[in-house]
């Protein structure tokens, strides 16, 4: 009796599929760009000075949204290191380093050098005791600025002159150009952002977020990779604030107030754990402000604080939306 033996036959190659989820997002992103840049230039030019102000905004949302959205620190003081890096650009300007890329660079490694000074003190605490510290460490920085005037310039602020693209090309002054530079800016650290997301690195701060005693049980350094992440989100910060000089050409305390942090912190609440949710979020609040707070005769306050509510109250809502939905299925189908 012979027996035969077969070769076992090989398993289909496994091909990976992209998930609709992040083909949705590329979508919206390419959209929202050629939005950003076709409705300034052709269709409602005064939109690009509403833009400046949105792009700013959307930096510093993207920095709360770094340690909020992944590594689940909620931060209220991101506007001290926006102020960092204003005022680094504003000096290499007075200073006549009036290069754009140069000045953003710099203030980028102001904004992390900032943060890592304040890590030591901030990085203890989490939840919302982080949250207070944080909004304690922007207060500090404003009330700093206010009185450090040899520096800051005072409550008057400091003014500077307009960036170049390079030493030879001067940047033009108007408000679609400026606009335009700041587009760029901001697509550049958004990518960069983007990049940072997709690494090991991303992983381990949503690893501490998720569970940080089990991330350090396996051998990871959590202090260090939480002390990187805000070291990037105050890069983003600072950056910001040299993206707000260029856009005005001055840097002034009222800056770095209570209300920039808290409106970047309300956009990245607003967009989650989504980078593209925080940005979309942050042009609607300043939409809100700008545009919408004027057609409701200055009720801007009004209409964000009605946001911030609904940020804070959706969970609980939405929990007792399902409960009462299947309690009515349950006694729909006793029926």
């Amino acid at each position: 009796m012979t027996t035969t033996v077969t070769a076992p036959t090989s398993a289909p190659p496994v091909t990976r599929r992209r998930s609709p989820r992040r083909g949705a997002v590329v979508a919206v992103a390419i959209v929202a760009i050629l939005v950003a840049v076709l409705v300034p230039t052709y269709i409602y030019p005064y939109a690009a000075f509403t833009g400046r102000a949105a792009l700013v905004l959307a930096t510093v949302a993207m920095s709360v949204q770094l340690m909020s959205g992944t590594a689940g620190l909620s931060s209220l003081g991101q506007a001290a290191f926006l102020g960092v890096g204003g005022y680094t650009a504003v000096w290499l300007s007075r200073a006549g380093l009036d290069n754009g890329p140069l000045q953003l660079a710099a203030a980028a490694a102001a904004g992390a050098g900032a943060a890592c000074l304040c890590a030591p003190l901030v990085l203890r605490a989490r939840g919302v005791a982080f949250l207070m510290v944080t909004f304690a460490v922007g207060e500090l920085a404003h009330t700093a600025a206010s009185t450090w005037v040899p520096v800051t310039g005072g409550d008057n602020g400091l003014y500077g002159s307009y960036p170049t693209l390079w030493p030879t090309v001067p940047l033009p002054t108007s408000d679609l150009a400026s606009y335009l530079y700041l587009l760029c800016c901001f697509l550049v650290l958004a990518g960069l952002v983007a990049l940072v997301l997709r690494t090991r690195f991303a992983l381990a701060l949503r690893a501490a977020a998720d569970h940080e005693p089990r991330l350090a049980a396996l051998g990871h350094r959590v202090t260090g990779t939480l002390l990187a992440g805000y070291a990037m989100a105050g890069a983003l910060a600072g950056a910001g604030g040299a993206m707000l000089f260029s856009s005005r050409i001055s840097i002034a305390p009222s800056d770095m107030d209570f209300d920039t942090s808290a409106l970047a912190l309300l956009a990245a609440a607003i967009g989650g754990r989504s980078l593209v949710g925080a940005v979309i979020a942050a042009v609607g609040i300043v939409l809100v402000r700008d545009q919408l707070g004027v057609d409701t005769g200055g009720h801007a306050q009004a209409l964000l604080g009605a946001a911030f509510l609904a940020v804070a109250y959706r969970r609980p809502v939405v929990a007792w939306v399902r409960a009462r939905r299947s309690a009515w299925a349950v006694a729909r189908g006793r029926r």
